[in-house]
């Protein structure tokens, strides 16, 4: 047993609701705080004082100077793990060229895929493990990671292989997705109907048999993926036991609904959902994720994260990380952009990079700051929680722990 404090603050997100709009009031802010912790679980936050005269028994460690203490971030929607650079996509487009340009010179998922499956095992668990360093830097100590790039047996395979390495060297949870659907790779001479049968029959058996991933994913967009033969994929990807999330509306409006129907976990993007479909999310449990990196990366519009919660939806955040569309990887920095264009508080930013993204992967154990919840928490050297968005990341963290234990 041990207690940690005294915090200046401790923001423990207790109480708050799962979906819906919440004010900055609803927050439990607990002044000289401490937070008592056994193997990895919190047994009680209050006040350090009262909880030391408690329980004497405790072993205690001290918090020296003004610090706050949250919950660790969660980052429910990356890409992570790949090889190679698109940093001329990047000019490219800022030059105004077009996605088809930028693909037709050699640039776009394609490339990255190309690079994923040139690149060794070693080189791309050195480079992975590095970029779960970084987000662990930022206070983020549950991560999910997609495949996605490598679009074959052998690849796909490999990715997934390498991200299960990585979490036997990182205290971090990583969460891997399979994303095969991600498009269809210009190697297969076939469908993408026959595509998509291909990585139920070739891919997922031997995901499933290996425990590679749990979750499976795709990208309905006109470039990708259609909506009926995406629904046809998810419904037999659930009959194999997996669940279920979506890349939806990131350009054209409807997938979405799609999301909903199969019981997808979540739906991320949403940068092109229309009114109806905002509604339709809401009425569910599917969780509207919101990548604003995406649309900072692309110079496209935010996903509508206020009309989202107003409506009721449950609404994540998180940083798709890619080499793509999405290369910043700083969640802090997105969430605090997204907040000022969207008018989010400071209670619905922290929940939709806690326990609202945790649902969102399943994880309702975590990402928040009460008994029974994984004792992961940071702490930020500062006299008000506040600063932490103010700052919009560069604020950083001062104490990461996980399980209780000081990183």
């Amino acid at each position: 047993m041990k207690l940690t404090g005294p915090f200046k603050q401790v923001v423990t997100l207790a109480n708050l609701p799962l979906r819906g709009k919440l004010s900055d009031d609803q927050l439990e802010i607990i002044a000289e705080g401490g937070i008592l912790t056994d193997q990895d679980k919190i047994l009680k936050v209050g006040n350090y004082k009262a909880l030391k005269s408690e329980h004497p028994e405790a072993e205690t460690e001290d918090i020296i100077g003004e610090q706050v203490a949250i919950p660790a971030f969660v980052d429910s929607h990356t890409h992570i793990c790949f090889g190679g650079n698109r940093a001329n996509d990047f000019a490219m487009r800022n030059a105004g060229k077009s996605y088809l340009e930028i693909a037709e010179s050699g640039g776009g998922i394609w490339s990255s895929v190309q690079h994923t499956r040139k690149a060794t095992e070693e080189e791309l668990l050195k480079t992975l493990l590095a970029r779960i360093d970084f987000l662990l830097a930022l206070g983020i100590t549950t991560i999910e990671i997609k495949s996605g790039y490598g679009l074959d047996v052998e690849n796909e395979l490999k990715m997934l292989r390498i991200i299960k390495k990585a979490q036997e060297s990182t205290r971090v949870t990583l969460v891997p997705t399979c994303l095969s659907a991600h498009l269809k790779p210009r190697d297969f001479e076939e469908s993408n109907q026959e595509y998509l049968q291909y990585i139920l029959t070739e891919i997922l058996p031997k995901v499933k048999e290996e425990d590679l991933a749990k979750r499976v994913d795709i990208f309905i967009e006109k470039s990708a993926f259609q909506p009926e033969e995406s629904k046809n994929f998810l419904l037999k990807a659930k009959d194999l036991g997996f669940d279920i999330t979506v890349h939806a509306d990131q350009f054209t409006p409807g997938s979405s609904r799609i999301a909903v129907e199969v019981g997808a976990k979540s739906a991320d993007h949403l940068e092109a959902t229309i009114d109806e479909d905002i509604e339709f999310l809401a009425q569910s449990e599917t969780v509207a994720t919101a990548l604003p990196g995406a649309s900072l990366g692309l110079g496209e519009k935010f996903t509508p994260a206020r009309k989202l919660l107003d409506a009721g939806a449950i609404v994540a955040i998180a940083s798709d990380w890619n080499p793509g569309s999405a290369p910043m990887g700083n969640l802090i920095t997105q969430a605090s952009i997204l907040a000022t264009f969207e008018k989010l508080t400071t209670a619905e930013v922290l929940a939709g990079i806690t326990f609202r993204s945790a649902f969102a992967l399943g994880l309702e154990n975590r990402g928040k700051l009460e008994a029974g919840f994984k004792a992961d928490y940071i702490t930020f050297k500062t006299d008000n929680f506040q600063n932490i968005l103010y700052h919009q990341g560069s604020l950083k963290c001062e104490h990461i722990y996980i399980g209780g234990v000081q990183i």
